[in-house]
């Protein structure tokens, strides 16, 4: 294989990369519009399975920036779940009173034995 033949290979196999990738996210924008119906969504697959080039390039030209309002949205969505879930875990711990506080209640109420409040108040105090 001389140099001009693997150079060749190379562009065609990036071509063709990203046109995988292209199908895929168009794939993945058809089956997530809310808005598109079943049918109109059969029509797709069917066009970009016996068209494929030609279609995905009709598909970017009409519904492009509606892909990438949608890809924003869940884009936003997911980073809002993200950081409600960070917040949640790293939620501010009690302080060490408020800690020694319930811990005395509790002691007071019987629901914990003396050595279970020393572990509490060491831990806290630590």
């Amino acid at each position: 294989m001389d140099f001009w033949s693997f150079f060749w290979l190379l562009v065609w196999s990036f071509f063709f990369v990203a046109y995988l990738m292209m199908l895929f996210q168009i794939f993945g924008d058809l089956f997530r519009d809310e808005s598109l119906g079943g049918v109109a969504k059969a029509l797709w697959v069917v066009v970009l399975i016996f068209f494929p080039l030609i279609s995905a390039l009709v598909y970017v030209i009409v519904r492009g920036r509606g892909m990438a309002e949608r890809t924003m949205k869940r884009n936003s969505e997911q980073m809002a779940a993200q950081e409600d879930y960070i917040r949640t875990v790293a939620a501010p711990k009690t302080s060490s009173i408020e800690e020694l506080t319930q811990a005395k209640a509790l002691l007071d109420a019987g629901a914990i034995s003396p050595e279970e409040f020393a572990q509490i108040k060491s831990r806290a105090l630590a």
